[in-house]
């Protein structure tokens, strides 16, 4: 038995979920609860109060700029890294590469429908290369083991283990059970045996992860690949996710398909390999032009509510609330700063 928060118990295990079933709030509401006028999610977010919004870093965000379009429009894509604790090593190697000019000249390689696009060197681990020679790696990089895929913490030696979760926690089919941390998806385990919580960051749509080879290869963060498509939550704590996509998803997600093995592009598709010009941490950037974003805070009254309303729309074109959402199907509200 673990004790919640607010002081109540529950037992937490694995529903008993086939693996399409609906993942649902533990309070689902009924579509008989449904008000009528009841705000979308989108408004709900658009009323929230200034300090209800938190900052991104700048030293968290990397600016990813492609080689322009056809027609000539500028292609830049925005990274958020993910913060501690997670996936620490393999953010300060990608910190390293940027601020090595690493990226810069290396281009799109894989474009696999449904699934993933993937970016670096097209000489590794690229079936489809032909003879492209590997670019050095800086010196300095971080190796990581397996292990690094979760953040774990011991409890205590005896009695309850004590969570604090939110009320409004999502059930999972993968883990115990799901919800937000400083505006991140996050999965959770625990286990009595060991006395263990175990968390890790969970593969939804925009976020970035770490190519690798065979285990126990861990990847460097040399390659990086964003989701697509429907989220591949089996990869969770197989890959590490070191960050999302926070603008610019368009330039990736419209890429041509690869038809090559795993949707890398063939030698004879090399011209469909968009160019990476550069990758920088904005926190390099001269000050005029770094750019700001900011994040409603997932421990707030308003994430609660737009989560709610995700779960259970009410606004008029609906006719009847789902009752659960997945937590991939709650995304995180992210908006440029426009000032005060």
């Amino acid at each position: 038995m673990f004790a919640g928060s607010g002081g109540r118990t529950l037992l937490m295990r694995k529903p008993l979920l086939a693996a399409a079933a609906a993942i649902a709030f533990v309070l689902p509401v009924t579509a008989q609860e449904a008000l009528e006028g009841a705000p979308s999610p989108n408004e709900i977010v658009g009323a929230a109060a200034p300090e209800e919004w938190i900052a991104i870093p700048a030293e968290d965000l990397l600016m990813m700029t492609l080689a322009p379009a056809a027609d000539g429009s500028e292609r830049e894509v925005v990274i958020q890294l993910m913060p501690a604790p997670y996936s620490q090593g393999w953010v300060a190697n990608i910190r390293t590469l940027a601020r090595a000019n690493w990226y810069d000249g290396l281009s799109i390689n894989r474009v696999q429908d449904n699934y993933v696009v993937q970016w670096g060197d097209p000489g590794y681990d690229n079936p489809e290369s032909g003879e492209v020679e590997q670019k050095p790696l800086p010196e300095g990089l971080r190796v990581m083991g397996k292990d690094d895929y979760v953040y774990s913490r011991t409890t205590g030696a005896s009695g309850s283990i004590v969570l604090h979760h939110p009320d409004n926690y999502l059930e999972d089919s993968y883990t115990d059970w799901t919800w937000f941390e400083s505006g991140w998806p996050i999965a959770y385990e625990v286990s009595e045996d060991t006395r263990t919580v175990s968390n890790w960051p969970v593969h939804c749509y925009g976020m970035v992860g770490v190519g690798r080879n065979y285990s126990p290869d861990t990847g460097s963060g040399a390659e990086l690949y964003t989701v697509i498509g429907h989220a591949p939550r089996h990869l969770d704590r197989n890959i590490a996710l070191v960050g999302r996509i926070i603008s610019g998803m368009e330039h990736l997600s419209s890429l041509p398909r690869g038809s090559g093995a795993l949707g890398f592009y063939t030698e004879e598709e090399a011209d469909k390999r968009t160019p990476i010009v550069s990758v920088r941490v904005a926190a390099d950037l001269p000050e005029a032009e770094r750019p700001e974003y900011e994040y409603i805070s997932t421990e707030g009254e308003t994430f609660a509510r737009y989560a709610e309303a995700r779960a259970n729309r009410r606004d008029p074109f609906f006719i009847r609330p789902a009752g659960g959402a997945d937590i991939c199907n709650i995304p995180v509200p992210i908006r440029e700063y426009e000032g005060d």
